[in-house]
């Protein structure tokens, strides 16, 4: 994920200083569900189809599970400043604390909610 994350970042030529992904349905099976953090302009499809192709190349199983379980993936790009308010909003500022690279569902509800 983190070299993935790495590649299309050099390949667009953009900075993500965070990210987040979270598992969710999608009909009847599963699709991810990616949070993007960068102050640089970049076309969400885009950012979608570069990450889906470096997971694949670079993950095995996740070519397997794309084409079959996991059917969709979804890309939100958001203001680097959005990760850092709700960190903060959680009263966990500073180095020590990181936002979450994989969500779960409780915490994934309260982000939605936060970014709406």
């Amino acid at each position: 994920m983190n070299k993935a994350i790495e590649l299309v970042s050099n390949e667009l030529n953009i900075t993500i200083n965070e990210f987040s992904v979270a598992g969710i349905p999608h009909q009847t099976l599963f699709a991810h569900h990616w949070f993007i953090g960068t102050d640089d302009t970049v076309d969400a499809n885009v950012l979608k189809e570069r990450i889906d192709f470096h997971l694949k190349k670079i993950n095995d199983d996740y070519a397997v599970e794309r084409s079959a379980a996991l059917k969709e993936v979804v890309v939100d790009v958001l203001p680097l400043h959005k990760f850092y308010d709700w960190m903060e909003s959680k009263g966990k500022v500073g180095g020590q604390n990181k936002f979450p690279r994989v969500m779960k569902s409780t915490q994934l509800e309260e982000w939605i909610k936060f970014i709406a």
